[in-house]
């Protein structure tokens, strides 16, 4: 497992793997003195603290059926590892270029679907398994048809669910299906469904049901928001339960959205998106644990965005950059970067990033705090390699140390957390990882770990018991002390 940076003086690390003295208070961004070898249209953060980046062929029709590289960035030591994935039945490159993705409970990347042509678009059946640890794929049995820019969401069983995308043949998949291990043929599928728009953003919620918040890449197809529950048989249908409200429901295409702090509350907001050509600064909350659930407005964004990313931090805010306010337009993305407060509905402008990134853009949370911001692809060929690091001012103050926590973690059981700032915590929390692209994000959320005691150098906590509250897996697990100043996370896996 990797060791976080135990540091209480004022440091920062650089893209060297380096310290240096950090005197401002102030948040700021950081270029990397070098560049990503391919476009991150897919990326994820692994329990190693390495960042995996993949992109198939990249929005590069000439590239199809050839080889298609993945790499696994050490972000500390500023290297990259080349990876190749496995070959299909007909020995061609497997194209994982707008797959759909999640973590298996094991810390393994299950990637789904992928590109069988371009213009019109097929997607593929393939499913592979990418292996943090010996940083290889692995493939796995495939789907019962293909999907091109699918949803695939881990459930509370651990399951994976993927539904949505074009299949084999360009025709919508309206067939969603789960994997499991067990399965002896890996994939079962549901009956048909409706039409599904595609990565269509859903969120796994306390009662095991799935919520569909309005955002989506391209249009809707008229959808609103909605409740979806699973049955408990492969052979009965998905039922749906709409949740109206959602101001402006035609800006879906590219919005983001996220499961708010902590993922106990089940509020899901939704920022910005767009419609033709322009973007919306809307945003709007909706309270899952109510009755009759309807989104309700919030603080707009300060700056109408599309193409942007939403990362949860460990202070409990929300982090939003990216984006265009314009379809596909770098002239209009030159944005400073905005943090939503939770508890006050109120937004904060911080630093201006200094790379443009609209269309095929990431960003993620990394285990020191920090968030890579990564790629874009304003059209074809056209590829931003430059990396780039937000640090929130949280960074340059003395943060909270976790000395020793459990690096395995069971559903429901109390736990001790070594610390010297044991007095000063307010909050502990497990972050599950991100595996994102193109705006969607089912993976990351945030968990609250309640504080039973205290004393002066160690917390006693308890586990959530809801593996739908967290689905088994890998999780940052972070302290926050009464300023809001986060620690260095520790990695821990709960089952």
């Amino acid at each position: 497992m990797t060791q976080p940076h135990n540091k209480t003086n004022l440091l920062e690390e650089t893209d060297l793997g380096t310290f240096i003295a950090q005197t401002t208070a102030t948040d700021k961004w950081q270029v990397l003195s070098y560049s990503a070898p391919i476009i991150p249209i897919h990326a994820a953060l692994f329990r190693t603290g390495k960042v995996f980046f993949f992109c198939g062929s990249g929005n590069d029709p000439s590239r199809l059926n050839t080889p298609y590289d993945s790499v696994v960035w050490d972000v500390s030591k500023g290297t990259f590892t080349r990876q190749k994935p496995p070959l299909d039945s007909n020995n061609q490159p497997i194209d994982l270029f707008c797959a759909g993705h999640s973590f298996r409970p094991d810390g393994r990347l299950l990637v789904a679907g992928g590109t069988l042509r371009y213009d019109p678009f097929y997607g593929s059946p393939s499913a592979l398994l990418f292996d943090p640890i010996a940083e290889k794929w692995v493939k796995i049995l495939p789907m019962n048809n293909g999907r091109w820019y699918p949803t695939v969401l881990t459930l509370g069983s651990g399951r994976i669910f993927a539904i949505s995308g074009p299949d084999k043949d360009g025709k919508l998949n309206n067939q969603p299906e789960i994997y499991s291990a067990f399965f002896p043929n890996g994939w079962n599928a549901f009956p048909t469904t409706r039409s599904y728009p595609p990565y269509l953003h859903l969120f796994l919620l306390d009662s095991g049901k799935l919520f569909y918040s309005g955002a989506q890449m391209g249009s809707n197809f008229g959808l609103d928001p909605r409740i979806l529950t699973l049955p408990g048989s492969f052979t009965e249908s998905i039922t749906e339960k709409v949740v109206p409200g959602l101001q402006d429901s035609a800006f879906g295409n590219q919005a983001t959205s996220v499961l708010l702090p902590p993922a106990q509350d089940q509020k899901v907001m939704i920022m910005g998106g767009g419609s033709g050509n322009k973007a919306t600064n809307r945003v709007n909350i909706v309270d899952l644990k109510a009755s009759n659930p309807t989104y309700v407005a919030a603080r707009p964004l300060n700056y109408a965005r599309m193409h942007h990313s939403a990362v949860l931090l460990p202070d409990r805010t929300v982090f939003v950059c990216n984006g265009s306010k314009m379809n596909e337009d770098t002239t209009q993305s030159m944005l400073p970067a905005e943090i939503y407060n939770p508890i006050t509905n109120t937004w904060k402008v911080v630093a201006k990033q200094n790379v443009p990134r609209v269309y095929h853009s990431v960003a993620l949370l990394l285990p020191d705090g920090r968030v890579i911001t990564a790629g874009g692809n304003p059209e074809r060929t056209v590829d931003e390699l430059r990396l780039e690091i937000y640090s929130p001012a949280y960074m340059s103050r003395s943060r909270p140390i976790i000395r020793s926590a459990p690096e395995a973690l069971n559903y429901g059981r109390q736990f001790t957390i070594q610390t010297p700032q044991a007095s000063n915590i307010k909050w502990v929390s497990l972050i599950r990882p991100m595996a994102t692209t193109h705006s969607c994000e089912t993976e990351q959320r945030l968990v609250d770990v309640p504080i039973n005691s205290r004393n002066a150098t160690s917390l006693n906590v308890t586990a959530t018991s809801n593996r739908n509250i967290a689905p088994p897996g890998w999780y940052m697990l972070f302290l926050c002390d009464n300023n809001g100043t986060p620690s260095v996370a520790t990695w821990t896996q709960i089952t």
